[in-house]
């Protein structure tokens, strides 16, 4: 078989299983090209029309059919089959101990979007409910003048996070932080990121099983999916530097985020999806 006829086919048997994209890939297509190179050990920037007639032994045809397979069975995330997530072309570990990396504070990271509100006071980085420590790392990469510190509730994402901390050679420019909350994290920090647990009770009930394979704990915000925000609001302030701000990502809870604080006035930053997914505040937005 041929490179083009084995991911055609993966497309095909994933597009049939009505599985959910959104961790690494937004379709099946993208999804089934991922995980037969994956599988092939080549490339994930393989040019698929330059290569579309390489000849695949029967061994890696087999091995690539038992991983769809395993996809469509299972139902969890790729990633947490290749343990492999990517965010602005650089590539994670990942485990079920963590959620699968995909915020969009990645890209306001990337492309400069949060510079504007920075300067050379900015020396202190937080990033609150890390994870993986994608998020981390990329503030170190993008910020090398800085220090960063990584703090999560789940000491499994720490222990995830402290791998990509050394795979990416940041052992000594990232400080990782066992806290619930801001509670250890005594700062004052210039500029603190968070992708806190935010889906809401009702979506939580309705997630596919792609996101229900993640910890619980990393998505899950309460009733109004704001039970984390409001303690963050509330003890911000007490933690960041007079001209310290905090970039939030509240996915799809725009609605509830504005209903809970409608009061602030909160800058809404633009990612690929909208301009309602991340706000950032100051501090002294959010001084009573």
């Amino acid at each position: 078989m041929i490179l083009k006829d084995l991911i055609a086919w993966a497309h095909t048997r994933l597009d049939e299983a009505r599985l959910s994209y959104g961790h690494g890939t937004a379709n099946a297509r993208d999804e089934a090209a991922w995980l037969v190179l994956w599988r092939l050990e080549l490339p994930l920037d393989t040019d698929l029309d330059q290569h579309a007639n390489l000849q695949v032994s029967p061994e890696a045809v087999l091995a690539t059919k038992a991983l769809i397979a395993e996809r469509i069975e299972i139902r969890k995330p790729a990633a947490y089959l290749t343990r492999e997530a990517w965010l602005q072309g650089v590539p994670f570990y990942v485990d079920e101990r963590s959620i699968v990396p995909r915020s969009f504070i990645a890209e306001l990271i990337a492309d400069g979007g949060i510079d504007p509100f920075l300067g050379s006071h900015t020396q202190s980085v937080l990033d609150l409910c890390t994870g993986n420590g994608s998020l981390a790392v990329l503030a170190a990469m993008a910020w090398p003048e800085v220090n960063v510190t990584a703090a999560d509730l789940s000491t499994d994402a720490l222990e995830v996070a402290r791998i990509n901390i050394e795979k990416h050679n940041m052992e000594g420019r990232i400080q990782l932080v066992l806290s619930d909350g801001l509670r250890n994290c005594t700062g004052p920090y210039d500029l603190m990121l968070c992708n806190p647990p935010y889906v809401n009770a009702q979506s939580m009930k309705s997630l596919p099983a792609e996101y229900r394979a993640e910890p619980e704990l990393a998505l899950a915000g309460g009733q109004d999916g704001m039970d984390f925000v409001r303690h963050l609001l509330a003890d911000a302030p007490a933690r960041m530097s007079p001209k310290g701000v905090l970039v939030l990502e509240i996915g799809n809870e725009r609605p509830h985020f504005e209903a809970a604080f409608p009061q602030l006035e909160a800058i809404w930053l633009s990612t690929s999806a909208g301009d309602d997914q991340v706000l950032l505040l100051t501090r002294d937005d959010l001084l009573p």
